[in-house]
C-alpha cells in the first residue's frame, strides 16, 4: 500500500491537492485497508484455500467424475460472489434497475455479479473437465477468444469494456488460492508428462468465462443506462469521519454475511457426510472463516466510504489541469508499483517457481507483470483522453498474445493467461479504476465507455510480456542444450583418443563413476 499512498500524497502536496475531507477519507481508509487486507489475507489462507484443499481432496479420493464437475461449478459461483474485487465492480455500475422478479428490484451491477459468478462456476468445470481429457490449452483459447469477438460484435458497446473488466477483477484473493489449489490437485491426480503444465490455466480459463458471460448480458441491458458518480460525503471534524464509516459498516457485514454463507453451508455438508475431519482441523478453518468475514467487512467498507472516493476525485483534480496529459505517466507509475500490492500475484508468482523448480523465478515473474502492467495503465489513461475505442487495443493485443502461443512453451501459456487474471486484483478495482472514471467525468466522457476498461487493459498486457518471457526461456534453454551437447562430444572425444578403457569404470549401482586425467 506505501508506494500508491506515497505517489497520491505526492500529488496532493504538488500539482492536485485534495480537500481537507477527502484527505482525511483517504489516509484513513489507507489504514482500514491495510488491517482489513491483512486479516482477509490471514482467514483466506487458513480459511478459505484449506477448504478449497480439503474439498479437492476429498472428491479426487471419491473419483466421482459427476460430483467433482457438479461441486466446480457450485462453489465457483459461490466463491466468485464473494470475491470483493467483483463487489467492488458492481458497486461502481449504474444503479438504475434491469429487472424486477418476485417484488425485488435488481440493479444493473447486482445482476453484472451474478453473471460473472456463473461465468466463472461455468468454465471453472470446464478446466476440470480440459484436464481430465488433456485438451490443448492453446488451441482452447484460439477458440474461445475467437467466440469472445463474435459475441463482442452484437452486444451494447457501452458494456464492451465493463465485460473485459468483469475477466479481470474475478479473479481475486478469495479465487486465485482455491482455484490453482484445486487445479495442481487434478492435475497431480492425472499424473503424466504433462501434469506441470496442466497445473495452470484454470485462472485463464475462469477469466473468460465471465466475459462471455456479461457480453450476453450487455445484449439485454439499457445502453442508454447512465453513470452516476457518487456523492462525496461532508467531512468537518473527526464525528464526520467516523460518522461515515459507521454508517456504511452495517451495510457490507450484511452484504458479506450473505456472500459467505453459502460457501460454509456447502462445506459443512461435505465435513458431515463426507470428509469427518478432526475437530481441531475443522475449527482452525471456521476461525479462518471467521478472519475472512472481519477482514472483508473492514475491507469493503473502507474501499466504499474513502478509497474509492479519493481515488475518483484525484482523476478528476488531474483531469483538469490544463496539462491533464499528465495522468499518463502517473498511470504508468501507479501501475508499476501496484502489482506489489496484489496478494493474488504473489500466490501465482510463488507457486510458479515451486512448480517449475526454481526454472522460472519470481523475481523474473514479478519484474515482467510490473512492465505489462505499467504498459496497460498507460493505455488504459490514454483511452480516457483520447476517447480511443477499446477495439483499437484489445483486438491487436489478444491477436499477438494468442499468436505467441505457437512459439513458447506450453506452461508458460498457461501461466501468462492466468497472470493477466491475477494481476487485476483489489488495488486496481479500488484505485485504478475509480482512477479512471473519475478522470472520464471530469472530461465529459462516457464513462461506460472510456472510464471502464483499465482492469481490461491490466489483464490483456501479461498475456503478452510473461510469454515473451517465455520466449526468451525458450531460447536460453536451447543454447545451454547445444552447449551442453558439444561440450560432451568434446569430452567423449579426448576420453577415445586418450585411451581410456572399461577397467578405469568403476560401477556404482545406477551411476556410473568415471575417473579420467585425475578428475571425477
Amino acid at each position: 500500500m506505501l508506494p500508491i499512498c506515497g505517489v497520491v500524497l505526492l500529488l496532493h502536496f504538488t500539482v492536485a491537492p485534495m480537500p481537507f475531507g477527502i484527505l482525511a477519507l483517504f489516509v484513513s481508509s489507507a489504514v482500514f485497508l491495510i488491517i482489513g487486507m491483512a486479516l482477509f489475507q490471514l482467514g483466506s489462507d487458513i480459511g478459505m484455500t484449506s477448504m478449497g484443499n480439503q474439498i479437492g481432496s476429498k472428491l479426487v479420493e471419491m473419483k466421482n467424475l459427476r460430483l467433482f464437475i457438479i461441486t466446480a461449478l457450485v462453489l465457483g459461483v459461490l466463491v466468485t460472489i464473494a470475491e470483493p474485487d467483483l463487489q467492488v465492480l458492481g458497486n461502481q455500475m449504474p444503479k438504475s434497475t434491469m429487472f424486477t422478479l418476485f417484488g425485488i428490484d435488481f440493479s444493473v451491477g447486482q445482476v453484472l455479479v451474478y453473471a460473472v459468478a456463473l461465468g466463472v462456476g461455468l468454465f471453472l468445470m470446464f478446466a476440470v473437465i480440459r484436464v481430465l481429457f488433456g485438451w490443448s490449452l492453446s488451441r482452447i483459447f484460439i477458440l474461445l477468444y475467437l467466440i469472445v469477438f463474435i459475441l463482442a460484435a452484437f452486444t451494447q458497446k457501452e458494456y464492451l469494456a465493463v465485460s473485459f473488466d468483469s475477466g479481470g477483477v474475478t479473479t481475486g484473493p478469495i479465487t486465485v488460492p482455491f482455484i490453482l489449489a484445486l487445479g495442481v490437485g487434478i492435475a497431480s491426480v492425472r499424473g503424466g508428462e504433462s501434469s506441470k503444465d496442466d497445473s495452470f490455466g484454470f485462472v485463464a480459463l475462469c477469466s473468460v468465462g465471465p466475459i462471455m458471460t456479461v457480453l450476453i448480458m450487455g445484449m439485454f441491458v439499457d445502453g442508454s443506462a447512465s453513470y452516476e458518480a457518487d456523492i462525496l460525503p461532508e467531512i468537518h471534524s473527526a464525528a464526520d469521519l467516523i460518522g461515515a464509516y459507521l454508517n456504511a459498516l452495517p451495510t457490507f457485514a450484511k452484504e458479506v454475511a450473505l456472500a459467505l454463507s453459502p460457501i460454509l453451508a456447502v462445506y459443512l455438508v461435505f465435513q458431515i457426510f463426507f470428509m469427518r475431519l478432526p475437530k481441531i482441523t475443522f475449527a482452525k478453518t471456521l476461525i479462518g472463516v471467521g478472519y475472512t468475514y472481519i477482514g472483508l467487512v473492514i475491507f469493503l467498507t473502507a474501499v466504499n466510504v474513502g478509497f474509492l472516493p479519493a481515488g475518483s476525485y484525484m482523476g478528476g483534480a488531474l483531469a483538469g489541469l490544463d496539462y491533464n496529459w499528465i495522468i499518463i505517466p502517473i498511470g504508468i507509475l501507479i501501475g508499476f508499483f501496484i502489482v506489489a500490492a496484489e496478494p493474488a500475484v504473489h500466490v501465482l508468482t510463488g507457486q510458479v517457481e515451486d512448480v517449475t523448480g526454481g526454472a522460472i523465478s519470481k523475481k523474473a515473474m514479478m519484474a515482467a507483470l510490473m512492465i505489462g502492467m505499467s504498459v496497460s495503465v498507460g493505455l488504459a489513461m490514454t483511452r480516457v483522453i483520447t476517447g480511443l475505442s477499446i477495439w483499437y487495443l484489445l483486438i491487436p493485443g489478444y491477436a499477438v498474445a494468442l499468436g505467441l502461443t505457437f512459439f513458447v512453451p506450453k506452461i508458460f501459456t498457461a501461466i501468462a493467461f492466468d497472470s493477466g487474471g491475477v494481476a487485476s486484483g483489489p488495488m486496481t478495482a479500488t484505485f485504478l479504476l475509480p482512477f479512471a472514471t473519475g478522470a472520464c467525468s471530469a472530461l465529459g466522457g462516457n464513462v461506460l465507455m472510456d472510464g471502464f476498461g483499465v482492469v481490461a487493459m491490466v489483464a490483456m498486457t501479461p498475456l503478452v510480456t510473461i510469454q515473451i518471457l517465455g520466449a526468451v526461456y525458450a531460447v536460453k534453454s536451447r543454447h545451454a542444450e547445444i552447449k551442453y551437447t558439444e561440450e560432451m562430444e568434446e569430452l567423449s572425444a579426448e576420453v577415445v583418443s586418450s585411451g581410456f578403457g572399461d577397467e578405469d569404470i568403476i560401477d556404482f549401482g545406477d551411476d556410473e563413476i568415471i575417473e579420467f586425467d585425475g578428475e571425477i
